[in-house]
């Protein structure tokens, strides 16, 4: 029996697209189905010449509105991939249709900023295109949700980013952020939304997540690893969608009718990192010192550096960390490169001694030291422990260190 030819109509330069590929092609090996897939050399969704292809179905994006009309009047079967709506007639008819929840995304979000103590709310989207009505439909949800609970929802659309217009968009980023009322939670429409934000927020020295707490969507890992300061983001179950796309188009393939499905996927979680632990701070030297050490704590700062980059002595900024968060600056730094370094310990292609070095730390024996002071163990042990607990990251937030490091 000849395999069946499939095409995959997607753009891989996309976190959401790759992990939906990644999905159909977990579902393709687990139950050894005869396919013969098709993507274009470069991964990129081009829809020349589909007409004419000789294949037996597609799974497409169809948040792509070139490739959701280049496919829906197509003969063979078509299962589309794609954001929710709230509007049942924004759903191409007659083909089945697998859809990352809007609403959850967002009120996950938004949930996880409310448990943070926030009372202030604003969404950064994307201006209205085509290709952005998913971006537009999760506005909706934010202002929706807002609503319900008497708050006022600020939205901000911004500028698309291009090399010619990027310092314009980031200059109007900066004037906004600057405007809103503090401290607040942003819910960004993706990660490189959010990322956008966390820059914006440098520039203008306003500290995150102190006075703006962020939370992305999409749990991009290149966000992660080109941002300071490490984005939080709510977790698309983009896999599950390829899994639930490619079982949808098998059963195609064998004469089953599923042009009328709807299916919706809920967000696998929310990975939690720094830009929304907020906490309420009312001291604005700690806030300062704060934003500062989470930039800067691993390329070997200094309390001499903190207390000089918030304009007070030393002693000042000791005492109002002493009440604040009754820790020491140098033991909040620290802390910090502590985090980093296992963070980075979870990642088998980074040595030792560049965890050690990339997290801060004098020396790699310097860093064993610390370990084996702090949590009895040395990194490799450490790293052990977290691999035999079945985690692949370790939990956060650290522990108290205690008084151990007292300047």
């Amino acid at each position: 029996m000849s395999p069946h030819r499939i095409a995959l109509l997607f753009n891989a330069n996309k976190v959401y697209d790759r992990q939906v590929i990644a999905g159909i092609g977990q579902y393709v090996t687990s139950t050894r189905v005869k396919w013969d897939l098709f993507m274009e050399e470069d991964f990129r969704s081009r829809t020349a010449g589909i007409r004419q292809w000789r294949g037996d179905g597609i799974i497409a994006d169809f948040d792509d509105p070139m490739v959701a009309e280049a496919v829906s009047m197509l003969s063979m079967p078509v299962v589309a991939v794609g954001g929710s709506y709230a509007d049942e007639s924004q759903y191409p008819p007659g083909i089945p249709y697998v859809a990352t929840d809007n609403r959850k995304l967002v009120q996950l979000a938004y949930q996880h900023l409310i448990e943070h103590g926030l009372q202030h709310f604003a969404f950064f989207g994307k201006p209205p295109a085509p290709g952005n009505r998913w971006a537009h439909e999760r506005e909706m949800w934010f202002l929706n949700l807002t609503a319900e609970d008497g708050l006022e929802g600020i939205v901000y659309l911004g500028l698309e980013t291009s090399a010619d217009s990027w310092d314009r968009a980031q200059n109007e980023v900066v004037e906004w952020i600057r405007s809103l009322p503090k401290p607040i939670g942003i819910i960004a429409a993706t990660d490189a939304r959010a990322r956008q934000l966390l820059q914006a927020c440098i520039v203008a020295d306003v500290p995150v997540p102190e006075q703006v707490a962020i939370v992305g969507i999409d749990n991009d890992p290149i966000v992660q690893t080109l941002s300071y300061i490490r984005p939080s983001s709510v977790i698309q179950s983009a896999e599950e969608m390829g899994r639930t796309a490619a079982r949808l188009l098998h059963q195609m393939l064998h004469g089953g009718d599923y042009s009328a499905t709807r299916m919706l996927v809920a967000p696998a979680g929310i990975n939690v990192q720094a830009s929304s632990r907020h906490r309420c701070i009312s001291s604005p030297y700690v806030m300062r010192a704060l934003h500062y050490i989470r930039q800067y704590a691993c390329m070997g700062i200094k309390t001499e550096q903190v207390s000089s980059y918030v304009g007070v002595s030393r002693t000042l900024l000791g005492e109002h960390f002493k009440r604040e968060l009754k820790k020491s600056v140098h033991q909040v730094i620290l802390e910090h490169k502590l985090e980093t370094a296992r963070r980075m310990l979870a990642d088998p292609e980074i040595s030792l001694s560049d965890v050690a070095v990339r997290s801060g730390f004098i020396s790699l024996q310097y860093m064993y030291a610390v370990f084996r002071r702090e949590f009895n163990c040395t990194p490799k042990q450490y790293l052990e422990q977290l691999r035999s607990s079945g985690r692949t990251q370790p939990e956060q937030p650290l522990p108290d260190l205690g008084a151990a490091f007292q300047v």
